[in-house]
């Protein structure tokens, strides 16, 4: 997962000059390229992190595959991978800003771990959440970690992306970035 920045608004994701304009589900989730996955109940998951995690605050989520999280990584971060997650925060006060997820990498992760898609699919976007609104567990001293797991405990998810980075080796971590 990574943090990227930028200071324009949300638009990014929801057009690109290369492809047709996404279909919108309640201006939370966006579909692009994401196969088959679970949309009713992902909409509902991202309501939920609407209103508990992020207290209100809307942000909006693209779902997609891994050729897009390398276009956006190599776009914002220059690296010339794909990646499982980017937040992109808006920086003002009405929408936390902007989640890219890479359904192909969430299906691998879940399959490693031993769980399900929509279980991933909602670790992920959990953590890109805890970015938008500021979290960032490289500088944080650990406060991003434990939120991401007291938030995982409460709503009965498998554990998190700080937690299974902290557990893997390094050199099996950098392996799997690629």
């Amino acid at each position: 997962m990574v943090r990227a920045s930028r200071t324009s608004s949300l638009p990014l994701l929801l057009s690109t000059a290369d492809s047709a304009p996404m279909p919108s589900d309640n201006n939370l989730l966006l579909f692009r390229k994401a196969g088959t996955v679970p949309r009713a109940e992902l909409r509902a998951w991202a309501k939920l992190l609407r209103a508990r995690v992020a207290d209100g605050r809307d942000f909006n989520c693209l779902l997609t595959d891994d050729q897009e999280l390398a276009r956006l990584n190599r776009m914002f971060l220059g690296k010339e991978y794909p990646t499982d997650v980017l937040s992109f925060p808006s920086g003002d006060a009405e929408s936390l800003g902007e989640i890219a997820i890479s359904v192909q990498r969430a299906a691998e992760q879940a399959a490693s771990f031993g769980h399900g898609l929509f279980d991933e699919l909602r670790i992920l976007m959990l953590h890109g959440v805890l970015h938008l609104l500021g979290m960032d567990h490289e500088t944080d001293r650990g406060a991003m970690g434990r939120a991401e797991k007291r938030w995982r405990r409460e709503f009965g998810l498998p554990g998190g992306l700080i937690e299974r980075a902290r557990s893997v080796p390094a050199v099996k971590r950098k392996r799997a970035s690629r």
